[in-house]
């Protein structure tokens, strides 16, 4: 991995932090995902007529996708709805990276090196230790944990896929634009279905922020896109999962959750990891 794809990877973390911290913020859990969504839905619609549509081979990657996707925003709102932003968040996204190593190395055929795979390994260890820092000192709500466990397994799905996906597009602009496109209508549908006449009044309180977040959101997984095509898929997604260290952060800033000297020796577990991997590249 070349430092200019870490630095890229490094900057999503940033941003999918910030969005998934601003889907936290919005109390109405529907509510903020709908914006963020739908937001996703018309970048999407906006960008596809300046970029390349995806090749042939890339469109059954995107369609599933699309589901994958669908499903993934249906647990991170239930997983929020549930539990902590400081629990939940680390448990989903540092879940995820030794799946997709696993699943790289079967559909992908990607079998991290030494060096790659101690990085993953430490990278690793440091989220862990987010993630279950989030857990002390009370008895865990085993609903929010499941909920962010199964979260984690979506996540590593569609890491996978899309990493095949946006290879075969010849296009990554073209892959993040259309996958917003398909999948951006799911969640708006289902709000309007529920909401009915409401459904304006409901958004409206929240539309700008909704609608940075669903900024955030495409920037963020545009870079991981791009990322995708200049190295292997499992140390980039070990690497975006640094965005769990941001999110602590966050949630020490803003919600008032504690973060505490385990959070920052995983931190620094991170840096290592993160050493070790571009000592692979």
């Amino acid at each position: 991995m070349t430092p200019l794809v870490a630095a890229a990877v490094l900057l999503a973390a940033i941003t999918h932090a910030s969005w998934n911290a601003i889907a936290h913020r919005i109390t109405d859990k529907l509510v903020g995902f709908t914006l963020i969504s739908g937001g996703g839905l018309l970048i999407g619609l906006a960008v596809v007529p300046f970029v390349g549509v995806p090749a042939a081979g890339a469109w059954p990657y995107l369609m599933v996708s699309a589901v994958v996707h669908i499903a993934y925003y249906a647990l991170l709102m239930t997983s929020f709805r549930l539990g902590d932003f400081g629990q939940t968040y680390p448990l989903a996204r540092g879940s995820a990276p030794l799946v997709v190593a696993v699943l790289a190395a079967v559909f992908a055929h990607e079998v991290p090196g030494p060096w790659m795979l101690a990085g993953i390994g430490v990278s690793c260890l440091g989220l862990s230790g987010v993630g279950l820092w989030g857990l002390r000192g009370s008895r865990p709500n085993w609903a929010a944990v499941g909920a962010a466990l199964a979260t984690g397994l979506t996540i590593a799905a569609y890491t996978v896929v899309d990493g095949l996906g946006v290879r075969a597009a010849h296009s990554p602009l073209g892959y993040i634009a259309w996958l917003m496109a398909v999948q951006g209508a799911a969640i708006p549908a289902y709000m309007y279905a529920r909401a009915r006449a409401d459904t304006v009044r409901l958004l409206r309180p929240y539309a700008a922020l909704g609608l940075l977040g669903a900024a955030l959101s495409v920037a963020a997984y545009a870079l991981v896109l791009w990322a995708q095509t200049r190295a292997e898929l499992a140390p980039v997604a070990a690497l975006r999962e640094s965005s769990i260290i941001v999110g602590a952060a966050i949630g020490a800033l803003l919600f008032k959750e504690r973060f505490g000297a385990p959070r920052i020796a995983a931190a620094g577990l991170l840096v290592v990891g993160i050493g070790l991997m571009l000592h692979a590249g």
